[in-house]
This record gives C-alpha cells, sequence and structure tokens, in this order.
C-alpha cells in the first residue's frame, strides 16, 4: 500500500507550501533590504580617503579598477610609497584586488591592531551593555587573533557581522589554487572555532591544505579561506533566496580574476556556498578548472551544464544530511533549484562516507575531505565516487597537475 508521507504529489504539495510562507515573509518584512548590503563604515571611509589621496605628487588610481592596471600603478612605487600606503589606507589597500600580497597582508594586519584597539576601548565602555562588551570582547581576541605575524588575511572588513578572507600556503609561488567559500552564519565571530574546528572556514581551508599534501607532496598548493561576502544569517529568507548569493558572487568572480600567476583554481562550496558558486559559474576566469559542492541547496539551475561554466562539477551529499529535505525547485525567486547530486543535474557525483551531517565534510579521514583533496591537487583518478563505481571519473586521465583532463 502506497504510503501518503512518500507521496511525490504530497511532497510536491509541502514544498510549494513552504515556498509560499516564505514568500509571506518576505513580502512582509521588505524584499529589498538585503540588496542594500553595500560597503560601509571604516572600509567606505578607507576607500574615500584613497580617492581623494595622492603619493609622489599623483592622485591615486580608482580603487575599483581593473586589477592589472592597479598591479601596474603598484609597480611603478617605491617600497616605501606602497609601504605608506598601506598604512594611510589600510583597509582599502587590504581589500584591493591588485595590489601585492604581501602589501595586502601588511595592511590587514595594520587594519586589525587598529580595530582591535577600538574593541579594547569598547570592553571598558560604561554606555554599553554588559552584552555589548562581552560581544566587544569577543571581536578582539579574534582581531588580536587575526593580527598575528604569521596569519596572511587576504581581505578584512569589520564592518556589522564583519568579512575576511585569509591564505595558507604560498600563493603567489602555488601549482595549484583552491577556493573554500562557505555558507550561512559565516561571519568574523565564526571565522574559525575551537569547538566544531572544520565547520568554519579557517579549520576547513587548514584542513584541506593539509590534505592536498598528503596527496601530492611534491605540488605547491595554496587554500583560501574565503568568507568575503556577507551570507545568511541562519535559515530564514536570506538563506531561501538567492540575493546574497548575487552580491556574494561578483565579489568572488573579482578575487579570481585578480589571483596571480596561472596557477589552476578549484572550488569547493559548502551549503549556500554552493548558491554563490552557481551564480558566479557563468563569470568565472577559464584558469577555475573545478567546482566541487557539499550540502548543497541547489545551484539555482537545473542541470549542470545550465552553469555556463568550462569547469568540472562534482558534487556530494552525505547521507544523514539534513539539506537533502528541503525543497529543491526555484519558484517565483525562491529556492535554489534542482539537487545537485541528483543523475538528472549531470554533476561527477562523489563520496561522502563518515562527514557526519551538513558540517563534517572537511572533517579529517572523511571521504569528502579526501575527494576534495584529490580534486584541489589534479589527481582525479584517487578521487572516491559515490556509488563505489568509476562514473565520476568517466573522461578523466591520471594526474592533470598542469590544468584541465
Amino acid at each position: 500500500m502506497t504510503s501518503f508521507d512518500t507521496s511525490p504529489q504530497l511532497n510536491l504539495w509541502r514544498a510549494l507550501l513552504a515556498l509560499a510562507v516564505v514568500f509571506l515573509m518576505l513580502a512582509t518584512t521588505g524584499w529589498t533590504a538585503v540588496r542594500q548590503s553595500r560597503e560601509t563604515g571604516a572600509l567606505r571611509a578607507s576607500l574615500a580617503a584613497w580617492e581623494d589621496g595622492r603619493i609622489g605628487g599623483r592622485r591615486l588610481p580608482d580603487p575599483h579598477t581593473a586589477p592589472d592596471r592597479l598591479a601596474r600603478f603598484f609597480a611603478s612605487l617605491t617600497a616605501p610609497q606602497r609601504t605608506a600606503l598601506a598604512r594611510r589606507y589600510p583597509l582599502a589597500v587590504g581589500n584591493m584586488n591588485g595590489a601585492p600580497l604581501e602589501l595586502r597582508y601588511r595592511a590587514n594586519r595594520i587594519a586589525l591592531r587598529a580595530q582591535a584597539r577600538i574593541e579594547r576601548a569598547r570592553v571598558h565602555d560604561s554606555r554599553l551593555s554588559p552584552a555589548g562588551q562581552h560581544e566587544a570582547g569577543r571581536r578582539l581576541h579574534r582581531f588580536e587573533a587575526m593580527s598575528s605575524p604569521d596569519r596572511e588575511i587576504l581581505a578584512f572588513d569589520p564592518e556589522g557581522a564583519g568579512r575576511a578572507a585569509e591564505v595558507f600556503g604560498d600563493l603567489g609561488r602555488a601549482e595549484r589554487i583552491s577556493v573554500v567559500v562557505p555558507g550561512v552564519d559565516t561571519a568574523l565571530l565564526t571565522f574559525q572555532r575551537t569547538y566544531r574546528r572544520y565547520s568554519a572556514p579557517v579549520g576547513m581551508a587548514q584542513a584541506l591544505y593539509r590534505a592536498e599534501h598528503a596527496v601530492s607532496p611534491a605540488t605547491r598548493t595554496a587554500v583560501i579561506a574565503w568568507a568575503d561576502y556577507t551570507s545568511p544569517a541562519g535559515l530564514g529568507i536570506d538563506s531561501a533566496t538567492a540575493m546574497r548569493a548575487e552580491y556574494g558572487a561578483v565579489r568572488l568572480a573579482a578575487l579570481l580574476r585578480a589571483l596571480p600567476g596561472g596557477a589552476p583554481v578549484s572550488l569547493f562550496c559548502h551549503s549556500y556556498g554552493s548558491v554563490v558558486c552557481g551564480v558566479a559559474a557563468p563569470a568565472l576566469p577559464r584558469r577555475v578548472t573545478d567546482i566541487a559542492v557539499a550540502g548543497s541547496p541547489g545551484m539555482r539551475v537545473e542541470t549542470a551544464a545550465q552553469l555556463r561554466t568550462s569547469a568540472r562539477v562534482w558534487a556530494m551529499r552525505d547521507a544523514d544530511d539534513w539539506v537533502r529535505d528541503v525543497p529543491y525547485l526555484e519558484l517565483g525567486g525562491l529556492g535554489h533549484g534542482a539537487d545537485p547530486v541528483s543523475a538528472a543535474f549531470g554533476a561527477r557525483v562523489l563520496s561522502a562516507r563518515n562527514a557526519d551531517g551538513h558540517g563534517g565534510y572537511f572533517e579529517p579521514g572523511t571521504d569528502s575531505l579526501r575527494n576534495f583533496a584529490g580534486i584541489g591537487t589534479g589527481a582525479y583518478l584517487s578521487v572516491r565516487c559515490a556509488d563505489g563505481d568509476d562514473v565520476c571519473r568517466a573522461g578523466l586521465s591520471g594526474t592533470t597537475a598542469g590544468g584541465r583532463a
């Protein structure tokens, strides 16, 4: 006898009802609120000051101009002049695609220390509530840790919940580059965690960097923990639409176009991060050879071919990941389209054995992390397919550390 609980028609109606509820919430709380998220506060002030600035008697270039033009500008300066700009406009330089990597790291260290001083004062500000002082203490601790000389912060924005990106490995000399794109609830205070370490961007990137070295010790790799977009907060309205992803996709594509050298790039997109990667896909540079998604609610398309990218598309989902129960459809801007691990989608489906739920894909010892490392180093024949066969490796031949297979 057919169960009403498993009826495809009933499941569809439930999905449509859920989307209708979200649509009503969206309409009553304001659809356009998220679209107004742009650079504000300290970063905006630093960029404005840069636009009015001069060095050596000449005006500074538009900070939003093409990265190659900015690179030529910085190359034309003396070392003391570059250092002066980093000290004078630390947030602008630290977030500027086209600025030299070491200069960005130095500028962000300066900016982080300045923000730490602000938070240190707020900790003792009697005008703040105890909760506000506690929050200031948490931010102070985070900024002090991130400003350590051994950390390479590629982007930093303290405004609101904040944004950041960090590099592991030598990005300038890397033969393969991996970028970790996280999902909901990603902010400065969740950029790294002690508890559930590998569910936060820093832990994800560190685990991947070590796993890549284990797979291919001779390959020079670099991994970027990229939390440089304003992610949805929780599983509410923002996470049901692509509005956050649209802005994040612009930022992601800009970063990738500005990366140094010509090393192949792989994207590892978790949860809502896969929505960002899906929206960004048509605009990605050709050096992006692989897009791997884990625990994805969808990529805003019905098939991998509709992503309009030359990159290989990989997908995985652990058996006990709750995201399998989300409505895999898009209706009136709500929902994110087809299930990337479904046969009809057309991705290369990977094993995620031992991943343990939605946040466990980067845990050491899992098939998911080993598979990510194989993709990140170009060791495609080392990856394990979801069904224990070799379907996901079809058409791939050997290790392709230098480019496409």
